[in-house]
């Protein structure tokens, strides 16, 4: 007899496939962007600038590939590497002028495309789907999620 976890778990890699798919589509389409790249623009966006260690925790990019990711959006002009003066071991990834307008040309854009997959969501329902992935995301790691979104 299969276990019905297992159908649960279809369901949400699923969705989450789908989801990616989609978004993915967009972001390449719209602003000639990798998910990856998009997502250190949009991380990096509205801030001074983070740690490697740091952009490695609030994205969905492996530290594998992170370098790789930075070093192309380097080449694109949209960020750049700082050297921190008080511990020059640590370096900040900043966008650049040119990464802060790539950014504010296209994330408010991707928002609104992610939205129209959930424009018969009320509240209640936002609030329920919540409860039981945090509930989920405790059991498979242990924890509360890091980041409160």
């Amino acid at each position: 007899m299969a276990e019905r976890y297992l159908r649960s778990i279809r369901l949400l890699a699923e969705c989450f496939h789908a989801f990616e798919r989609q978004s993915g589509a967009n972001i390449r389409c719209r602003t000639g962007l990798t998910p990856s790249q998009f997502d250190i623009i949009a991380t990096l966006g509205n801030t001074c600038g983070m740690s490697f260690k740091e952009l490695g925790e609030r994205t969905l990019i492996t530290k594998g590939t992170l370098t790789g990711v930075i070093d192309r959006l380097e080449e694109k002009g949209l960020v750049t590497r700082v050297t921190q003066v008080e511990d020059r071991r640590s370096t900040l990834v900043k966008l650049t002028a040119a990464g802060d307008a790539e950014f504010h040309r296209v994330f408010s854009q991707q928002i609104a495309f992610g939205k129209q997959s959930f424009v018969n969501y009320e509240a209640q329902d936002f609030d329920a789907l919540d409860r039981e992935l945090t509930k989920l995301h405790a059991n498979l790691t242990g924890s509360e999620p890091k980041q409160k979104y």
